[in-house]
Parts: C-alpha cells; structure tokens; sequence
C-alpha cells in the first residue's frame, strides 16, 4: 500500500517538474518576444518603401517562401511572354486586346527593356514591333481605358528603347520600336491619333498624356535634330492642334505649358540644315486668340520664376543671415545673395525667343495689359485630375492671367508680358557664373535685341501714353542703398529696358568678365537709340547715370588691361562705348529731352576727361606697336576726336573762367555756363555710320549656342517627365463621368 502512494506521489512531482520547465518555455519566449518586438516593427517599417519598390518593379503581388512560389501580376506576366522569341497571341488569341486593359507597369516594362543586352532585344525585335502597332491600333479605341493604358504602353516602349540605345543613331530606335518597313504607316497613324485625341472634346488626362508622349518622342535623343522619328512628325503635322489648345482657354490652363514647350522643341529641330514646317507655320500664325494664348502661358510661367524669387528673397532677409549682415555693416552681402536661387527656365524662354524672333505678329502681345499676377488674389480650385510634370521649373497649374478670371481693376498695377520678362531678365542676370543662367542671360539679351530692332515694339516702348511702374531687382551692393519700391515713377517701358543695361553694366565689372552679354548689353542701348534718333523721340530719362556707367566700365577695362586682353578684344567694346558717346554728341540735339541734357553730357565728358585721356594713351601706345591689337587699337583712336576736342576746347576756357574770378573749385553750375557761352568756337568732326548697325541673325553667329541650348533642355524635358502621375483610380473616376 505504501509503495503505491509513493509511485503516485513521484508522478506527482514529474508531472509538476514538467509543467513548471513548459511554463518557463513560454514565459520566456513572450518576453523576448515583447523586447524584440519594437525593433521589428521599426526595422519593418524602415525597409518597406524600399521592398514595395523593388517589388512593383519586378511586378510582384507575393514574395516567394519555402512552399509558395512568388505571384506576380497578371500584366506582368503577359511583359514576359512579349519578351519570349516566339509571337504571345499564338496560344493566346485574345492576348492584345486583353493587355491593354490591364493597369500598365511602367518600372517593369521599362526596366526589362533595360536589362537585356543587344543581342537579347534584337531577339524580340518582331515582338516588341508588334507591341508597338497594337499599342497604336489601340489607340482608336473608344474605351477610355485601353486608349490611356496604349499612351502610357508607348511612353515606356519609347523610354526603354532609348536607354538601351543612348549611343545609337535614331535609325536604330526606329528599327527596334516599329521596324523600317513599317515605320511610314505607324507613325503616320500615331500622329493621326494623337492629332484626333488633342482636338476632341473630352478627357483632359487623354490631352494630358498625349502632350506627354510627344515631349517623349521629341526628346528620345539627346540632340533633337539627330533623332530621326521626328521627320514623321514633321510630315505629319500636330501644329494645329497645338495651336488650338493654346486659344481654348479651358485647354490652355491644363496643357499650355506643355504645348509650348513641345512647340519651341519642333520649330529647333534642323532648323539650319532643311525647310522646318513648324517655322513656317509658327512665322505666319495672325490669330489673336492663338497668340495670346501662347503670350498667356509664357507670362505665367515667368511670373511664376519672379514669384518664386521674391518669397526666397523675403525669406533669406527676414532669416538670421540677414541680421548677422546687419551687424557687421553687410560685409558679405554679395555671398548672402548668391544664396537665392530658383532653377532657371530656358524652355519658357526660348519659346519666347522663337514666338518673338519668328513672328511679327506676336510683338503685339507682348503690351497685352493684364493685372499684375503677383498682387492678384486667385480663387482656390480644386486639383486638376492630371497633376502638371515640371520641365525645368514647375509649369503654372492655372491660367491666372485670364480675362474673364481676373478682370481689370483700377486699383491693380497693370503689367504686361513684356514687364515680366524684364523682372525674369532682371533677376536671371544678376549672378552669371552659374552654366545656366549664364545661357538664360544671354537669351534674355538676344530676345532684347530682337525686341530693340522691331519698328513695332520701340512704337509702344517709346510711347507716353503706355506708362508703368516696373520694379526690376537689384543686385545687393555694398556702395549704394536699396530702392524703395513705391517711390518708382510711372514711365515709358523704354526707360525699363535701359535701367536693366545699365544695371547690368554696373554690376558685372569682374576677374571673369562676361564680354559676350557687355557687347550685347552695348547694341540693345545703341538700337534703342537709333530709333530715337530716327523718330525725334525725345525720352525723359536720366541719361547721367547711363553716361557714368560707361565710363565706369572704360575705367575698368583700362585698369585690368592684362588681365582682360589675355581673354578678350577689349578694344571692340571699348569703341561700341566711344561709339554711343559719339552718338551724343553728334545726334543728341534731335532726342535728348531738353537743351540742359546736352549740357550735362558736356560737363560728364569734362569732368571725367582723364579717363578718356587714359584710354586716348592706352590705344594710341597699342596702335603704335607692330601687335596683333594695332587694327583694333586703332579703330578707338579715330573714334575719340571729338571726345578730345571737346575736352582740349573746353578745359583751358574753363581754367580761365576759374583763374579771372579766383575760383579753386568750380560748380557743376559755373562749368555749365562756361559751356554754354563756348559752343560757337566748338569745331566737330562729321562721323559717318554712328546710326547704322547689322542686323540680328541666328543662323551665322547663335547657331552653336541654340543647338547647345536646345541640348540642354531636351535632356531635361526626358528627366523630368512622369507618366506614372495618373493614378488608375483618377482615370476610373474621370471616365465613369465621361457620357
């Protein structure tokens, strides 16, 4: 009896022994598992961008496991059986008409396209030329959904291509997307479809990707003019369409910004080797609407730059950069400024250069009035359905400037396109070491110079009764104070344009002197003048302060003669300088405002005599030697005879006046009346030519720079493109509204 107590009495205690080892093994495992379970979750949620990236890219609905292979999606798996050797629609008759209702994988397609090497694409060349034709077939489909799924198809087709064919011809591209057999009928079904999607009534996202797609096949190679798809556009014209988008104003809101920029893409393709139809049609369009529909677009997206600056600008000054500067009395004000900065937009703006430089009809739209966008208040709408893709800067997401949305208003300062493309010029132009806006400055310059030699233009920028208040930005400087803003006259738009040159001279005098953007700065002013001079227009202006920055400038090109004359000619600006001096002395009587501006250009060239005798020594030492500047050198020198002899006649009448009435120091007053009582004795020598200057013309001198331009911003139209903006919920919600 005992021994069966104690058995049970020792299987009691295993089984106790038991449970409490079970009891340790959990207790145990939960609190590592609470200890652990913070660093899972942080780890978890620190990788789970990255993992949803690689596996939409590789298009994977499941990761694979021990037991499970991965899923992928549907779509994905009809890209693999396309990049197969053998035709997809063989075992799958119905397989093109399903793909395209399938949500697009634009990072797989692109990616796979990517990863194969050339040998392995030219496999699937009959493949991939197949996929491109469907894609166009589709594309005449009434469903919504197969049209933008066939848009997008291509957008990636074309992308993919190109990175695997960066090196290659567009012959090559052209082969691998649609073959040369079949390349003529392709593209010119595409571009009918596209033509046809563009001038519907209908989806704006349709509109939207259509412009994308055009943007992608215009920019498929780096130089444009070499991309041979574009003959096929050229064939078969969209400029219609393009031109209706800009004078429909619901249009133009959503896609102007890309039609434009499109625009200034096709007009520069081969532009100086054959006959480009879009510069035809671009230098004949008189539409009103049109042109001030494309005025519309380029205004918005400069006085969007211009916008963007000054908040920047306000931010930097009220930060505590700005009073550290305070301080220490602005020691570093040059640096601070260099800090603002907003990317440049030089596809905007060679839109402009082209509209201006290739169509007369458009310098009409540059005096549009229209509210001052800055100081007007927008109503808030609601997000567009096809969010805008930056090229270059960030489009306008709304036309702000129309005239039924912001009607005039006797309180608002009036502006202009032209008053926004000078603040752009004024900010642009202030800091000329960057690449960039080093190109933006010299197209601002050539558009000026276009602007300066059209009869048209310097009517209105002359006349009187078109006066404004321009409010260009000023380089902060050491030596003088900021202007305050409400204390600008209301002017003539002439006087704008000269107050930016002479900024511009003023503040560019450096060790790496921009001598291009001085010499072009020089003949805007010697045009304008021109005209003056031709027209009896006399300008109420303060030429004194244009005068002084002349001579400023010759003193600077005097004291870093070494320097400067290692790089450059200085003797060519130098005589452009004399030249408009010259233009004073000869012509000023005819358009200088009042009798008393003459004098006062007299008393300048007295005042500041030794520093035309410097130069007068400078070119005469270099004319004089057997150099390579003898010719240029000596071209200065004839060009300072009157300067001379108005320095040589008036200065020893001067010393007299000054030793007869024992005067030290003569007034500015006292030396004018000395002028004034000496111009009969004066003699002058007649020059000829001083209001005659060759003509602007691209194609002899600006071709290089435009094709490296247009390189530039092709490059970066392709890197900002987005095709996956479009969500399949916005287009599944867009069309189910759609009748």
């Amino acid at each position: 009896m005992e021994s069966v107590q104690l058995d049970d009495f020792l299987s009691f205690l295993c089984v106790t022994s038991t449970l409490i080892k079970i009891e340790h093994i959990f207790w145990g495992a939960w609190v590592a598992q609470s200890v652990e379970r913070p660093t899972s979750a942080r780890s978890r949620s620190r990788d789970s961008l990255t993992m949803a990236q690689v596996e939409k890219r590789g298009g994977l609905l499941r990761k694979s496991s021990a037991s499970k292979k991965p899923l992928k999606e549907k779509v994905v798996l009809m890209y693999d059986e396309i990049f197969m050797t053998e035709d997809p629609s063989k075992c799958s008759p119905r397989f093109w008409e399903e793909l395209f209702l399938m949500k697009v994988n634009l990072e797989y397609l692109e990616g796979k396209l990517e990863s194969l090497d050339g040998e392995e694409l030219m496999k699937i060349k009959d493949n991939i030329n197949c996929l491109f034709q469907h894609c166009i077939q589709a594309l005449g489909e009434e469903h919504p959904i197969r049209v933008v799924n066939a848009l997008q198809t291509l957008c990636a087709l074309i992308r993919g291509v190109h990175q695997k064919n960066k090196s290659t011809s567009g012959f090559d591209i052209i082969n691998m997307l649609m073959g040369f057999d079949k390349a003529e009928l392709c593209m010119k079904n595409l571009m009918e479809s596209l033509d046809s999607l563009l001038c519907a009534e209908g989806s704006e996202s349709l509109k939207s990707l259509c412009l994308k797609l055009l943007l992608c096949l215009v920019t498929v190679t780096d130089n444009i003019s070499q991309n041979t798809i574009l003959e096929y556009v050229m064939i078969n014209s969209i400029f219609e369409a393009i031109l209706q988008i800009l004078s429909h104003p619901p249009s133009r809101r959503e896609h102007g910004y890309d039609a434009v920029v499109l625009l200034a893409l096709l007009v520069n393709y081969r532009k100086y080797e054959s006959v480009n139809p879009y510069i035809v049609k671009l230098s004949i369009v008189d539409d009103e609407a049109t042109l001030n529909g494309m005025g519309l677009v380029i205004a918005q997206a400069l006085s969007e730059y211009n916008r963007q600056y000054k908040d920047k600008e306000e931010e930097h000054q009220s930060g505590f950069f700005s009073a550290l500067t305070n301080m220490v009395g602005s020691m570093f004000i040059a640096d601070a400024h260099e800090k603002i900065s907003v990317q440049t937009n030089e596809a905007i703006l060679l839109a402009l250069y082209e509209a201006v430089h290739l169509n007369r009809n458009f310098i009409t739209v540059l005096a549009q009035s229209h509210p001052e966008m800055g100081l007007v208040t927008t109503p808030v709408s609601p997000a567009p359905t096809t969010p805008a893709t930056p090229l270059g800067t960030t489009p306008p997401s709304s036309d702000v400037i129309s005239s039924v949305e912001l009607p005039l208003d006797a309180d608002v300062q009036t502006s202009n396109l032209l008053i926004t493309f000078l603040k752009y010029s004024s900010i642009v132009m202030q800091d000329t070491k960057d690449e960039h806006r080093l190109h933006s400055g010299k197209l601002c310059l050539i558009i000026l110079t276009c602007i300066a030699e059209d009869q048209y233009a310097n009517a209105f920028l002359h006349d009187d009764n078109m006066n404004f208040r321009v409010n260009l930005h000023r380089m902060p400087m050491r030596h003088r104070k900021k202007a305050a803003d409400k204390n600008l006259p209301c002017r003539p738009l002439v006087c704008a344009v000269l107050d930016l040159m002479v900024e511009f001279i003023v503040t560019h005098m450096m060790k790496e002197f921009p001598m291009d953007l001085y010499v072009r700065c020089i003949q805007v002013v010697h045009k304008l003048l021109c005209y003056q001079k031709k027209c009896r227009v006399r300008l109420h202006y303060t030429w004194r302060e244009l005068w002084s920055a002349l001579i400023n400038l010759l003193k600077f090109l005097m004291s870093n003669e070494t320097v400067l004359l290692a790089k450059h000619n200085i003797f060519t600006l130098a005589l452009m300088i004399v030249n408009l001096f010259n233009m004073f002395i000869t012509y000023g009587d005819t358009f200088l405002p009042t009798p008393s501006s003459y004098d006062e250009l007299y008393y300048e060239i007295i005042r500041m005599h030794q520093s035309f005798d410097n130069l007068y020594s400078m070119v005469l030492r270099l004319s004089t030697n057997a150099g390579q500047w003898k010719e240029a050198a000596s071209k200065v020198t004839h060009a300072l005879v009157n300067i001379r002899a108005i320095i040589n006649h008036f200065n020893p009448k001067i010393e007299s006046y000054a030793a007869v009435n024992h005067i030290s120091q003569l007034s500015e007053e006292q030396v004018l009346e000395v002028v004034r009582a000496n111009y009969d004795t004066l003699t002058l020598k007649l020059q000829d030519g001083l209001d005659q200057y060759e003509r602007y013309s691209e194609q002899h001198k600006e071709a290089a720079f435009f094709k490296e331009l247009v390189r530039s911003i092709s490059t970066n139209v392709r890197r900002n493109l987005a095709f996956h903006t479009l969500s399949q919920e916005v287009l599944l919600k867009e069309f189910s509204t759609i009748s």
